[in-house]
């Protein structure tokens, strides 16, 4: 009789009831954070949550960082078509941020 931890909804991972992404739990995994560090930053689960997320995603972590890396694929994408469409705001951020620094030396 086996439970289940993580299910998938609209083609996003979550942690069984709740509203929290597998990506977020596995994200603070592989940085090296501890099960209670994840369960700090995310009280609203369980610590059998968390070693029940981070179990399933060992036993499926190709898949996983599958998906994780087009995740992150997609949203560099859309980053780059954010700065082309926005061209001008960005160079107006840029150039704030530069007299930041300069005023800053």
């Amino acid at each position: 009789m086996g439970k289940e931890y993580v299910t998938q909804k609209d083609g996003a991972y979550l942690i069984v009831e709740s509203r929290v992404s597998l990506d977020s739990v596995v994200y603070a995994f592989r940085r090296g954070a501890s099960a209670e560090s994840i369960n700090h930053s995310f009280p609203s689960l369980t610590l059998e949550q968390i070693y029940g997320a981070i179990t399933f995603y060992l036993a499926n972590q190709e898949c996983i960082d599958a998906y994780l890396a087009e995740g992150e694929s997609e949203f560099e994408n859309l980053r780059a078509d954010s700065r082309l469409a926005h061209a001008d705001w960005y160079e107006r951020m840029e150039q704030a941020r530069q007299e930041m620094l300069a005023h800053q030396s």
